[in-house]
């Protein structure tokens, strides 16, 4: 009975969402056409194979938020608030088309990570001085994405870039912002909101600012981030190390 009335209540505040809890559409025909609608919706975020970039990696047998055919649905149809998951306004059998193609990219053979995931941690927490930007187990910074459970978001594939060249792909709620206050202050950090007249940053030591723009003598919002590359800084080993470990964070 409670179900019954949690479907009906979903129904009713999502009226378009399907009547039914299992995709319709999974023919070969309708894998075809769902896979031109993700190269042309969503393989700029997720990757043409789902192994990740802005979006999450979707090369995973579980989607944390599409445990089921439905929820799938309802994801790409509405997408995830404060995210940059957007809502797609197709018809229910184009949904359902790209979401019974998203389900085959979990079981494409997932990275294979030749590393030592106790080395690859002692990394992250010591020489990679990763946890003064990352939070990881409720320890660590907040001017970056947490890591506990990036392995679940992330393909190892994805982690090596990120890594290499922290720079590609980034996220707009993790971009740089360098600003002059009219009274001679620099402050650099990551930008949390923006709107007409104001903007909100977090600074390099995690302290949430806000500013007045009229107050501001030079603002400038880049697509880049504070991360360091740690090419160079890390051997390859090390590097295989790491992506190991963060990888196998679920």
């Amino acid at each position: 009975m409670l179900l019954a009335g949690l479907l009906l209540f979903q129904h009713i505040l999502l009226p378009d969402l399907p009547s039914v809890e299992e995709n319709p559409y999974t023919s070969a025909a309708d894998l075809e056409q769902g896979k031109k609608l993700y190269r042309g919706r969503c393989a700029g975020c997720h990757g043409p194979n789902g192994d990740g970039g802005k979006g999450a990696n979707l090369a995973t047998p579980a989607l944390s938020h599409a445990e089921t055919d439905l929820s799938l649905y309802r994801t790409i149809r509405y997408g995830l608030p404060e995210t940059e998951m957007p809502s797609h306004n197709m018809t229910q059998r184009e949904i359902w088309q790209m979401a019974a193609y998203v389900r085959t990219l979990g079981q494409s053979p997932s990275d294979v990570v030749h590393g030592n995931s106790t080395n690859g941690e002692s990394i992250v927490r010591g020489k990679g001085a990763c946890l003064g930007c990352h939070v990881l187990d409720g320890q660590g910074g907040l001017t970056g994405p947490a890591l506990s459970d990036i392995g679940r978001r992330r393909s190892p594939s994805y982690l090596r870039t990120k890594l290499m060249d922290p720079n590609k792909d980034v996220a707009a709620e993790f971009s740089l912002v360098r600003l002059t206050t009219k009274d001679g202050r620099k402050l650099t950090g990551i930008r949390m909101n923006e709107d007409t007249w104001s903007i909100q940053i977090r600074d390099n030591s995690a302290r949430l600012q806000s500013f007045w723009k009229q107050d501001l003598a030079e603002l400038a919002v880049e697509r880049k981030t504070m991360m360091p590359s740690y090419s160079g800084q890390l051997s390859d080993q090390e590097l295989n190390d790491v992506v190991a470990y963060l990888g196998g964070r679920r």
